[in-house]
């Protein structure tokens, strides 16, 4: 099948952001997925191009994007080039940016604008959820690894020492940098706390939600998609046997093909949409 790939699209919220589609030229409308990254993520990272292809292939238009605060730069959409952006970045500004990148890509003369899949990995699973219980154009949700809260932040002395320092550091483990936190982050949540609540927009949802989760996930354990699952009233939930937090993959990924547990993760989505 031919696909059509169009790379780094430029998007413009409170600051521009980058983002890719893919596509099989079938002259049919097509069902839109939109991929959303976790914390510390991009849409570049490890095998998530993979990804994409193997959806496109599979006859859906996939899209994924870098949240304009995650601290990559439109020159430089594979490294946090800029940690100040990344600081500054909150809840509220990555849902404005999925809104955008939703109303961006459902009005393609090539998508079924009936059909709006929201696929998030991680903390983007939150968001997800947030966004789907929200917005009325979106037909299907499905996360991986997703966290069951958005309330993530330091507690006990930890809090106090960020509320008066006014930032935290946390060391990237790949790159060595310290990436800073702004207490920003923490008002922005504690005004709009309603909004944020995920077990709250689990049990809004109406359309149909799987959950995907590693049994040896490292950085999100598994009751998280099991609570996710218990809340959401049309709802599937699949352990992938083994898989960690990000199903195998890792940065760079330098194989031509996916890691055995993201495949059977992307299957496990396929099965899913074609069904439901």
């Amino acid at each position: 099948m031919n696909l059509t790939q169009q790379k780094n699209i430029i998007l413009k919220s409170s600051r521009e952001f980058l983002a890719d589609a893919i596509f099989p030229d079938s002259g049919e409308k097509l069902p839109l997925i939109i991929f959303v990254h976790g914390y510390k993520g991009y849409k570049d990272w490890g095998a998530w191009e993979l990804m994409g292809e193997k959806f496109a292939n599979a006859g859906f238009y996939f899209v994924k994007f870098n949240f304009s605060h995650n601290g990559t730069t439109i020159d430089n959409p594979k490294e946090f080039a800029d940690l100040e952006a990344f600081g500054k970045n909150n809840y509220s500004k990555e849902l404005k940016d999925l809104e955008m990148v939703i109303n961006r890509f459902k009005s393609q003369k090539e998508v079924n604008a009936d059909e709006i899949i929201l696929l998030g990995h991680s903390r983007g699973g939150g968001i997800s959820i947030v966004k789907a219980s929200e917005n009325q154009s979106i037909s299907k949700l499905i996360t991986l690894a997703s966290v069951s809260t958005l309330d993530r932040f330091p507690k006990n002395d930890a809090f106090e020492n960020w509320k008066n320092d006014g930032v935290y550091f946390v060391e990237n483990a790949r790159t060595k940098q310290k990436m800073p936190h702004y207490f920003q982050f923490y008002k922005d949540f504690e005004m709009d706390k309603d909004r944020f609540d995920v077990e709250k927009a689990c049990k809004k949802l109406t359309i149909p939600s799987l959950y995907i989760h590693g049994s040896n996930d490292e950085s999100v354990p598994l009751n998280h998609s099991e609570d996710l699952h218990h809340w959401t009233k049309d709802s599937q939930l699949k352990i992938i046997d083994k898989a960690n937090h990000t199903f195998g993959a890792k940065e760079p990924w330098e194989d031509d093909s996916l890691p055995k547990e993201l495949d059977e993760a992307v299957k496990t989505c396929i099965d899913f949409l074609k069904k439901n």
